[in-house]
């Protein structure tokens, strides 16, 4: 491509050099013919006042010397004299000229002649020639060829250079932007081009990554949503995995607590797999705290935390009887909306009341409140069990030891989502104390006054 381009150009500019410099080169010609034959005709005129006055041939010789172009002047006299050694002009044109006394001028061999009468006393005729040999009539002529010649050479190499050059640009970018689309299509999705090259180059550039953004977005997003609902399915497994548990011994009970734990070692490798890719995506972007505020509102959805925590806790306090754990629910009367769809608030809790069950012995007390301040809704998880030694670790994903580790970033995504965060600390029950908090939604449909209302409080076995 980049030879065909400098190919390309050298004909055009060479198209372009021949059509100006042939005409020119004729006119340089036909230029230096006419001023070689406008001296000659002035030299012969010039002599016409002289041949008037005198025609002495040595004042004759005398005045010619200081003429322009009279170096081949011949001065032919009425008495068949000649001033100025031997003419070129045939006698017949010579004849002719000193009859007719009209001036002649013709090309000749070697050169070009010019016969000029001037009419004496007596009515007597004389003729002055000048002749104008072929290498005068085209004196510079060849000089101003080579110049021209070596200005279209220059022209042609220049623009050759600049073809060159350009096809180099351009064969370049397209290299460029054909290697980072195998790499792309091999599945490097970091593949990115630097946009360079000509303005069309450039913005096929500026496609292409866009391309690969949108693509790595939508595989994150994918991979990560295929791990949050493997993540819950975790929820159903733990009801299951306690309902074994209080199952007779029986010759099934092998089989079914062996199914059980495949199911639980599937999710987890399902979990682990998709999870691999970290966020690059618009959540990605709000993980790393790189979100716009539109990006952060972009989610239409709203849900009552309150609501949503109150019916996840029934379902939780079943299980937390059959392990005679002690559960405490803690709910606002305020109104508490979120910008979140209700299932991601249900993944939250499931989330952290799921770790409580999966980490902490039978038995283990376990406290789930919800609160309102004038722009935040904070819910907490604090339980009785062994803690969490390394909380900024686990709040990583996948950080979490012996676990997918996904739990706590469930929770910690939704809380960025929503402007809100997550603490981990040790809670007054002694274990873990979590709390994720979320930005109050400002939508006034979703009745977001700031009046204090009475906390209800429930203790005991089951909410």
């Amino acid at each position: 491509m980049r030879r065909s381009l400098a190919g390309v150009a050298l004909a055009v500019t060479s198209m372009v050099a021949l059509s100006f410099l042939i005409p020119l080169g004729l006119l340089v010609m036909s230029l230096a013919r006419e001023q070689s034959i406008t001296a000659a005709e002035q030299s012969a005129a010039a002599m016409a006042p002289i041949l008037a006055l005198t025609t002495d041939a040595a004042e004759l010789r005398e005045a010619g010397a200081g003429l322009r172009a009279a170096e081949h002047m011949v001065i032919h006299l009425p008495d068949h004299s000649t001033v100025g050694g031997a003419g070129h002009a045939p006698p017949d044109l010579l004849g002719r000229a000193e009859d007719e006394r009209e001036s002649i001028s013709r090309d000749v061999p070697g050169g070009w002649i010019y016969l000029q009468p001037v009419i004496l006393p007596q009515d007597r005729v004389a003729v002055v020639e000048n002749f104008v040999p072929d290498d005068e009539l085209t004196r510079g002529v060849a000089l101003s060829w080579s110049v021209m010649a070596g200005l279209a050479l220059v022209l042609l190499a220049g623009s050759v250079l600049v073809a060159d050059r350009l096809g180099s640009a351009v064969v370049t970018a397209a290299k460029r932007l054909a290697e980072a689309s195998r790499r792309l299509g091999s599945g490097n999705l970091d593949t990115r081009v630097q946009p360079k090259g000509p303005p069309e180059l450039k913005e096929a550039g500026t496609a292409f990554n866009t391309m690969a953004d949108r693509m790595t977005d939508l595989l994150a997003v994918e991979r990560e949503l295929v791990a949050d609902l493997s993540h819950r399915l975790r929820t159903p497994l733990t009801a299951l995995h306690l309902a074994v548990e209080r199952i007779t011994p029986s010759t099934d009970t092998g089989r079914i607590h062996a199914a059980v734990a495949e199911l639980e070692k599937e999710l987890n490798a399902i979990i682990a797999e998709a999870r691999t890719p970290l966020a690059v995506g618009p959540l990605g972007r709000v993980l790393r705290g790189e979100a716009s505020p539109d990006e952060r509102r972009s989610g239409t959805e709203r849900c009552e935390v309150a609501d949503v925590v109150r019916r996840r806790a029934a379902f939780w306090a079943v299980l937390a009887d059959q392990q005679e754990r002690p559960c405490h629910l803690e709910i606002t009367d305020e109104t508490t909306p979120v910008c979140l769809p209700e299932s991601d608030i249900t993944a939250v809790v499931d989330a952290l009341v799921g770790n409580v069950f999966r980490y902490s012995p039978w038995g283990a007390a376990l406290e789930i409140s919800v609160s309102r301040t004038a722009h935040t809704v904070e819910l907490v998880v604090h339980d009785a069990g062994p803690g969490i030694a390394d909380p900024d670790g686990a709040l990583a994903r996948g950080g979490s030891t012996g676990s997918s580790g996904l739990g706590l970033d469930i929770a910690r995504r939704a809380a960025l989502a929503a402007r809100g965060s997550v603490r981990i600390t040790r809670g007054p029950l002694g274990g873990a104390h979590v709390a994720v908090t979320f930005r109050l939604s400002t939508d006034p449909a979703q009745g977001g006054g700031t009046r204090s209302r009475r906390r209800s409080r429930t203790a005991g076995r089951g909410a």
